[in-house]
């Protein structure tokens, strides 16, 4: 089956991307925090992909990396989540934190995702948790980001959250918990932003 396909971007929409090659232009699935990977429309880019295919359903599914499509896999497992289900979480925030989090057993944050509520977020820690890994070696296009706060931002806007408010809250937190986030990691710091928009914005 396939593995990849080449050719160029002709469209990006939410868990949505348009790809040509040859002539024929291919309606793919796709997490929104593996859109923001790719570059613009019009360049070319290289999709890894996975096929739903059934006797009623005939879907492809594409992702920025292997290491992408890898943990949309392991996401595959959980009881309950299905393709579309997977590609739903994996636009919530970027793949990396979602391991970090079923790594540090936060259920909380899980259960805040849109779809997932506490029944799956506790079979997602239960089928993933201590077996999830990031490799080093995966290289991805990334835009450049002036807000150290960016994948923050897209998170939230991935959520349905307006990217103005989003990002103006994010100024106005960032200064005013400016003392609380001296000495965290960039990790830790983009938790506590997180946390506390989805608080505020609630």
């Amino acid at each position: 089956m396939f593995n990849s396909i080449t050719g160029t971007i002709t469209g990006k929409f939410p868990k949505q991307l348009f790809l040509e090659t040859g002539g024929l232009e291919w309606d793919i699935n796709m997490p929104d925090s593996n859109l923001d990977l790719l570059p613009p429309v019009g360049s070319e880019a290289r999709v890894f992909t996975w096929m739903q295919h059934t006797d009623t359903v005939f879907s492809l599914f594409g992702f920025a990396n292997e290491q992408e499509r890898s943990f949309f896999l392991e996401l595959l497992k959980v009881d309950g989540v299905g393709p579309k289900g997977a590609v739903k979480i994996m636009s919530s925030a970027p793949s990396s934190t979602l391991m970090d989090t079923l790594e540090s057993g936060d259920v909380g944050l899980l259960e805040k995702i849109p779809g997932v509520g506490k029944k799956t977020a506790g079979k997602m820690m239960l089928a993933l948790k201590g077996k999830l890994t990031l490799r080093d070696d995966v290289k991805t296009v990334t835009v450049p980001k002036a807000n150290p706060f960016a994948d923050v931002v897209a998170s939230l806007v991935s959520m349905g959250y307006d990217r103005k408010t989003v990002e103006e809250k994010t100024a106005e937190l960032s200064a005013r918990l400016a003392g609380e986030l001296e000495g965290k990691s960039q990790k830790e710091k983009e938790d506590l932003i997180f946390r506390k928009i989805i608080v505020e914005l609630a």
